[in-house]
C-alpha cells in the first residue's frame, strides 16, 4: 500500500514556524527563513512596491504579495513574492489562498530549497503560466531572471554582484542590486 497524498489538513498541522507546500501530492515542510533571507526580502520589497504596486515613482499596475499561498491543480506554493498585473487581479485578494497563477513570482533560494523551488517548482509555474520567475541566490548575490517561452522557461540573464539592472517584467525602474545584498 502507497503513501497517501498530503491534505490541506496536513499543512494546517505543522506548527506555525513551518512554512508547508504540497506538490504533486507530496508535502514539504520547511522552517521559516533565517534572518539574512527576510532581511533580503524587505529590501526586494522596499525596491518593488512603492514603483509597481502603489505606483510611486514608477509606472504602478501590479498586486505584490509576500509568501502568497497559491492553490494550482492540486499543488499548494508558497513563493517568497508572488505579483499579478492588476487587470488581472483588479480586486483586492481574499481568503487565506489565491487559485488564479501570478503572473511574476520570486524564489529567494536557500540550500534546503534551491532543488525543490528549481526542480519541482518551476515547472509547475510553467505549467501554470507563470510569465516571469525571478531566483535569487543571497549566498552567491545572483538574480537570475526567467521569461517562459511555451512550455518552459528561458533564462534572459543572471546578474551577479553591485550591479544596477532592469529586469522583466519590471524593466521600467533599475533596480540596485547591492540595495539587496547590503547589512
Amino acid at each position: 500500500m502507497g503513501k497517501r497524498p498530503a491534505t490541506y489538513a496536513d499543512l494546517e498541522a505543522l506548527p506555525p514556524n513551518m512554512v508547508g507546500e504540497i506538490i504533486a501530492g507530496e508535502l514539504y515542510a520547511s522552517p521559516r527563513p533565517a534572518m539574512p533571507h527576510t532581511l533580503l526580502t524587505t529590501q526586494l520589497a522596499s525596491e518593488l512596491l512603492g514603483p509597481f504596486h502603489r505606483g510611486k515613482g514608477g509606472p504602478g499596475g501590479w498586486r505584490i504579495l509576500f509568501e502568497p499561498e497559491l492553490h494550482l491543480q492540486g499543488d499548494v506554493l508558497v513563493p517568497d513574492f508572488g505579483g499579478w498585473r492588476r487587470e488581472r487581479l483588479p480586486e483586492k485578494p481574499q481568503g487565506a489562498a489565491l487559485t488564479l497563477a501570478p503572473d511574476w513570482v520570486c524564489e529567494i533560494l536557500s540550500p534546503s530549497t534551491e532543488a525543490r523551488d528549481r526542480a519541482r517548482k518551476l515547472p509547475i509555474y510553467a505549467r501554470e503560466g507563470v510569465h516571469h520567475v525571478w531566483l535569487i541566490d543571497p549566498e552567491l548575490r545572483t538574480l537570475e531572471v526567467f521569461r517562459l517561452e511555451g512550455a518552459h522557461y528561458a533564462l534572459l540573464a543572471t546578474h551577479v554582484g553591485d550591479v544596477r539592472v532592469r529586469a522583466e517584467p519590471f524593466e521600467a525602474l533599475e533596480l540596485e542590486l547591492n540595495a539587496l545584498w547590503e547589512d
